[in-house]
């Protein structure tokens, strides 16, 4: 059977024809990129909406945030042997014991041994920002409390954070720090995201 190209009902069955491929590329690249979007926002929860609302750009934001994905699983993160995950822990225990006396150094020490634990752990010391993007991709909750403590910390330098301003700090750099302490490729329960109802109170 012949197809005769210039019989216009054969003309009219091509154009239907082809329209329906379009339709169907469409919708299968409309439904691939819903697909996409919703395991961001399931996997970066309210850091995807830090993020939307940085960059302005759904297309640009989700962009970054795939980014984010693959910088992470490049990186070779491990698990604490428990006897490295036991000393993080009772380091922790000393520098919130010195809170009373020396709020400000604590703040300082709680910085750098959760920077300490990151490193241990297998991630990059770049910029903050930096570091605060990788955590998110598998701690996405408690990034935030992350950088809540950094903005404590940057004030403080100023001279402008008050005690109960360095407490909260410190409660915030716990949630990431015991978020973190990773044992035997097991993660324990995660903390609450620790927020002003609900911030636990920093024992001396």
């Amino acid at each position: 059977m012949t197809v005769n190209a210039n019989d216009p009902q054969t003309l009219v069955v091509i154009a239907v024809l082809v329209l329906a491929v379009i339709a169907a590329i469409f919708l299968f690249t409309r439904e691939r990129r819903k697909a996409r979007s919703r395991h961001l926002q399931e996997r970066f929860g309210p850091e995807y909406g830090r993020v939307m609302k940085t960059v302005g750009d759904q297309q640009k934001a989700e962009s970054e945030l795939r980014a984010r994905e693959e910088r992470v699983e490049r990186l070779k993160l491990v698990p604490l042997p428990a006897a490295e995950a036991t000393r993080f822990a009772a380091e922790w225990q000393v520098i919130q014991s010195r809170f009373v006396d020396n709020p400000t150094g604590v703040v300082g020490e709680a910085d750098r041994l959760v920077r300490d634990l990151m490193l241990k752990r297998g991630y990059p010391m770049g910029d903050f920002e930096r570091r605060a993007a990788d955590i998110s991709v598998h701690h996405p909750l408690v990034v935030q409390n992350y950088r809540a403590a950094q903005a404590i910390a940057v004030r403080d330098l100023r001279g402008e954070a008050s005690t109960e301003e360095l407490r909260k700090a410190v409660v915030h750099y716990r949630a990431l720090f015991d978020e973190l302490l990773e044992v035997g490729g097991s993660r324990k329960p995660g903390p609450r995201v620790v927020t002003e109802r609900n911030a636990e109170v920093v024992q001396p």
